[in-house]
């Protein structure tokens, strides 16, 4: 396997990390990301959905965003940056959204029309004097119903879509709003931004040190009050080994150690840290290459792989932390539907499929998966991997493993399978949200989605689900939307379109000084209502 960063290289950044810095102030909250690098934090972070949870929500504010306030309940849409939004009657394609008027950014300028017109064109219009290819890089797979946008008044504006598209408003929280008047400040340089950069975000940029730490301090003039921190400095640290995650936080050199090695679980709760989870909508599942060629393109062969992995066996090697997929979503969601393939462990029923589609001691299966050391959702990815790796072997198939950093495989993940760079790959192990109707679904599955358009890797084509996205897209009814939904979900099981293996629990270890912690059923946190007890 290829790992991208060396081990001893990787143990001095850890150190690095946890030296740097002045001495802590007392209500200073240390968090262990996953992540092996500071996420961009120009409004578009990389290192998917752990870039925006720790450089996007923190230091910015979308027009739409989610409530997480509640740990009993899916995290809804909540205004954010705007404060309603609807479309325009007779043109569905149209949604206009009121601004929130009174908003200041860390720079002291004003947010307004014109800056969410702004940050639309320095992501997608590359005549823009402020376009950068970052942006549009990081944003195109989470807004690729947007065609066009306008002002309409100092706090009013119109964006319009290709097609009607009734989960639009799914697609905005990850719009995040950068000040213009901080770009032009420094120079209109976005490097110099990124270094000084300005949201209208319940944090401040205090320090940062690349693949060392991002240190922020509160927004005390923040415009919701409720949500002004308490903290008096969330320092975030790149430690993408879990081992060390964990020694830091036993040492004391971190209060919050974002997933916790597994076997250490007895040993933490023994010192009395807390391992917090809960039921939040993230998959981590296989995504296959359905292109012609790939062996994948035989539903026999995704249903055996689907029926050879020991989901329980793997639940128990986590100690607890994650529970078993038998789809992109729980059981229990509404939008599971009733599906006839059952995702399960039989693998007698695997090695007959994998016969009957041409293989066997004589003619083995023989596939390679794109996997990361680590990173956003991935959870343990060499460990998981290794023991579904020994599964595959038992029903005789050889899985390959090559491992890249967390931000390469996405580069890997947005070009899609048909690249020339993923030839011979025809997995790619990505965790997912599925926290929306369009990212729970849509975005894998429909034919402008497919890379490097959107996150359709695999380039699946199914006339009925198609069909049926058409219809969810046209629907504006919640309750018919949920029944829409349930059957594309259905059809996506029954077609074994991806392997599914585990659903993640969000998994954190907390020290007990730490106070005011809501563990949404999101992937995102709000650090707002967090404190650290003397």
């Amino acid at each position: 396997m290829k790992l991208g960063i060396g081990l001893k290289l990787m143990a001095g950044l850890v150190a690095a990390a946890l030296a740097a810095g002045p001495a802590l102030a007392e209500g200073t909250l240390r968090v262990a990301m996953t992540l092996a690098d500071i996420p961009l934090t120009d409004g578009a972070p990389d290192q998917g959905t752990e870039g925006v949870r720790f450089a996007g929500y923190t230091l910015y504010d979308p027009l739409i965003s989610y409530d997480l306030s509640r740990s009993d309940k899916s995290a809804d849409l909540r205004p954010a940056l705007a404060t309603e939004w609807h479309t325009v009657e007779g043109d569905k394609t149209k949604w206009v959204f009121k601004l929130r008027q009174g908003v200041k950014f860390h720079d002291g300028s004003d947010f307004n029309a014109d800056s969410v017109i702004f940050n639309l064109d320095r992501a997608f219009n590359k005549e823009f004097p402020a376009y950068d290819p970052s942006f549009e890089r990081q944003l195109k797979i989470y807004l690729p119903s947007l065609k066009s946008w306008r002002k309409i008044d100092d706090y009013t504006v119109e964006l319009t879509t290709k097609a009607p598209d009734s989960l639009f408003p799914y697609q905005m929280p990850r719009l995040l709003i950068a000040s213009p008047a901080q770009y032009e400040k420094l120079g209109k340089n976005w490097d110099a931004f990124r270094s000084q950069p300005s949201g209208t975000g319940p944090w401040k940029i205090g320090e940062l040190v690349p693949r060392q730490r991002l240190e922020l301090l509160p927004n005390k003039d923040y415009w919701d009050k409720d949500r002004v921190p308490k903290l008096d400095r969330l320092v975030l640290l790149p430690i993408p080994e879990v081992s060390a995650r964990t020694a830091a936080l036993l040492s004391g050199r971190v209060d919050w150690a974002e997933s916790p090695s597994p076997d250490t679980v007895e040993k933490l709760t023994s010192a009395g840290m807390v391992i917090s989870t809960n039921a939040i909508p993230h998959v981590w599942p296989y995504t296959l290459s359905e292109l012609p060629g790939s062996p994948f393109a035989d539903i026999r062969v995704r249903k055996a792989i689907n029926l050879a992995i020991d989901r329980e066996g793997l639940v128990k090697v986590l100690n607890g932390l994650a529970v078993p997929a038998a789809g992109n979503v729980s059981k229990q969601s509404a939008w599971f539907g009733k599906p006839t393939f059952e995702v399960k462990y039989d693998p007698e029923e695997a090695k007959k499929l994998l016969k009957e589609a041409g293989y066997g001691p004589d003619n083995p299966l023989k596939i390679k998966a794109a996997i990361s050391t680590s990173g956003s959702g991935q959870m343990y990815p060499l460990l998981m991997n290794e023991f579904i790796q020994e599964n595959l072997r038992d029903v005789g198939v050889e899985l390959e493993l090559e491992v890249f950093e967390w931000e390469a495989l996405r580069g890997r993940r947005r070009v899609g399978a048909q690249a020339p760079e993923n030839e011979g790959i025809v997995i790619l192990n990505n965790s997912y949200s599925t926290n929306d109707p369009y990212v729970a679904v849509l975005r894998y599955l429909t034919p402008e989605e497919i890379a490097p358009k959107g996150s359709n890797w695999g380039s699946i084509r199914d006339e009925e689900i198609e069909r049926l996205a058409k219809e969810l897209r046209n629907e504006f009814d919640a309750k018919k939307q949920d029944e829409i939904i349930a059957r594309i979900h259905q059809r996506f099981v029954d077609r074994a379109d991806f392997v599914w293996v585990v659903h993640d629990v969000g998994s954190r270890a907390l020290s007990p000084k730490v106070k005011g912690h809501v563990h949404a059923q999101s992937w995102f946190v709000d650090f707002s209502p967090i404190s650290i007890a003397p």
